[in-house]
């Protein structure tokens, strides 16, 4: 009978696993989603700011 409680724990540590995996995946993708947009705006308003040397 104790390996019936045994498959079970197994089971949901393994559930609790790919959980963890996904939130982290997921927290990556975030993070590197923000971090590309962050240089998108650094590098667009690098083209347009700045003097031009005109005096």
């Amino acid at each position: 009978m104790a390996k019936s409680y045994y498959n079970f724990e197994k089971r949901q540590k393994e559930l609790a696993k790919k959980k963890k995996k996904e939130e982290k995946r997921l927290r990556k993708a975030k993070v590197k989603d923000s971090q590309s947009q962050d240089d998108e705006t650094i590098s667009g308003n690098d083209n347009k700011a700045g003097p031009t040397g005109d005096l």
